[in-house]
């Protein structure tokens, strides 16, 4: 299969290529790049004044299977990823059973082949059952192909146990992917310890409870030699830590989501308790629990620093934590809704809404933080796309204004508080391997 995409702006970190350039792929690789190139192809594609980029790269993805495939499948999700733009997604361990030995890796792994989409790397858990008692089984999941261990949706509280399976990190050259949240200083929060918590009365969730975890991690990586990444950073206080940590040399790197730059708790919209008239019982409601996630929309400050961070590349990726759930368990109120929202297929659009057209980021840094960085994080040969790579490539349309419509998502869920918002920026097309597994049909 030969496919030759022409006209289109060239994207490319690992070159520092940014010209317009004909791509032509031969046998799911990139055979050359030029232009004008003439060849006789399968099919031609014409990418006239939209970005060619590697294709998206998401370290932070809940699929929900094995054991929750009512919020999202390994396919619902895969097609979802290449939606969005992304060709390699990484699955975060929280599933039923826990992803803790190489049975569940290789489930995970072999199923994703069948679909044909985005590739799917399965993360595996730090402890056995996430229950921060006991180390999983690390040496057997890494043979089994986990790229990180990661206990995300918690921290793991017992420092020494986080110690020993950042030491086993380190012996095998995976990464750590954290979620820092101290749950002894969570004391029932839903949302940012603020005015509008108070206002709500809901329990508010403070600053310090990501950031005491960040610091304890950061020490941790620079006793060990583990290279640790940072999940979903939304404070302010974590830009300083991680700018601070790279200038004495330890091995942080850090990811922002488009939730976290781009709304605050002020966003936070407000509902009115209703009566179901069948039941004659008041509804409990108190705000759209779409915007619940954890850790929290924070403040105008945070938003703000956080945007300067990856602008300054002390924040190195932008990822999804892309988290489905159904409509029933989010039609509740603030505290009895589950935290997350969905991410794959809004991310791109919203990042360069937000970042590039605001200044923020140029295209190339858009491709580094989405693609090449998150690539060299976890140490797979991606986020490239000169000859002799890999064909894993989005074509990326920056002109089109549109509303983001969440009944096209492909993913089973719809739990998003962008619905309704005006963005720029549209995936046109996704090839995996030299294939094209998504085309946007309206162009």
């Amino acid at each position: 299969m030969t496919i030759l995409i022409k006209n289109g702006r060239v994207i490319n970190p690992a070159t520092g290529t940014d010209e317009t350039l004909d791509v032509l792929v031969e046998n799911g690789l990139v055979a050359r790049t030029g232009k004008s190139i003439k060849e006789k192809c399968d099919r031609v594609i014409d990418a006239k004044g939209c970005f060619v980029m590697p294709g998206f790269i998401d370290m932070h993805v809940h699929l929900r299977d094995p054991g929750f495939e009512q919020k999202e499948t390994i396919e619902t999700g895969a097609r979802a990823a290449v939606h969005g733009g992304f060709t390699t997604i990484l699955a975060m361990p929280n599933t039923k059973p826990v992803v803790d030995n190489p049975d569940v890796v290789n489930y995970v792994h072999n199923k994703a082949k069948t679909v044909g989409a985005a590739n799917v790397l399965q993360v595996g858990a730090v402890t056995k059952g996430q229950q921060g008692k006991e180390l999983s089984n690390i040496e057997g999941m890494v043979k089994a192909g986990i790229p990180a261990i990661s206990e995300d949706g918690k921290s793991v509280m017992n420092a020494q146990l986080y110690r020993e399976a950042m030491e086993l990190a380190a012996k095998y050259n995976i990464a750590v992917l954290a979620h820092c949240e101290d749950i002894n200083l969570v004391n029932g929060g839903v949302m940012n310890e603020d005015a509008n918590a108070r206002e709500l009365g809901l329990g508010g969730i403070t600053n310090s409870v990501e950031d005491v975890i960040i610091a304890r991690d950061i020490m941790l990586s620079r006793d060990t030699g583990a290279r640790l990444h940072l999940c979903h950073c939304s404070t302010k206080d974590s830009v300083s830590m991680v700018k601070h940590a790279k200038m004495e040399g330890i091995h942080v790197t850090a990811e922002v989501c488009p939730h976290h730059f781009t709304l605050t708790s002020d966003d936070i919209k407000k509902i009115e308790p209703t009566v179901d008239t069948e039941k004659k019982v008041a509804v409990e409601a108190d705000a759209d629990t779409n915007y619940k996630m954890n850790p929290p929309l924070r403040t105008k400050e945070d938003v703000q620093a956080l945007k300067e961070g990856l602008r300054d590349d002390v924040m190195d990726v932008i990822a999804t934590d892309h988290a489905p759930h159904t409509f029933e368990d989010k039609n509740t109120s603030m505290k009895s809704a589950p935290f997350g929202i969905v991410g794959l297929e809004t991310a791109a659009c919203l990042t360069y809404t937000e970042l590039v057209l605001g200044g923020y980021l140029t295209p190339m840094q858009m491709a580094e933080k989405m693609s090449y960085n998150p690539a060299k994080i976890i140490g797979i040969d991606k986020g490239d796309i000169e000859p002799g790579k890999v064909a894993d490539i989005v074509i990326f349309d920056p002109n089109e204004t549109y509303v983001i419509d969440k009944n096209t998502f492909l993913s089973k869920g719809r739990n998003t508080p962008f619905d309704g918002r005006k963005v720029t920026g549209k995936v046109r097309m996704t090839l995996v391997n030299g294939q094209v597994v998504y085309e946007d049909k309206e162009k």
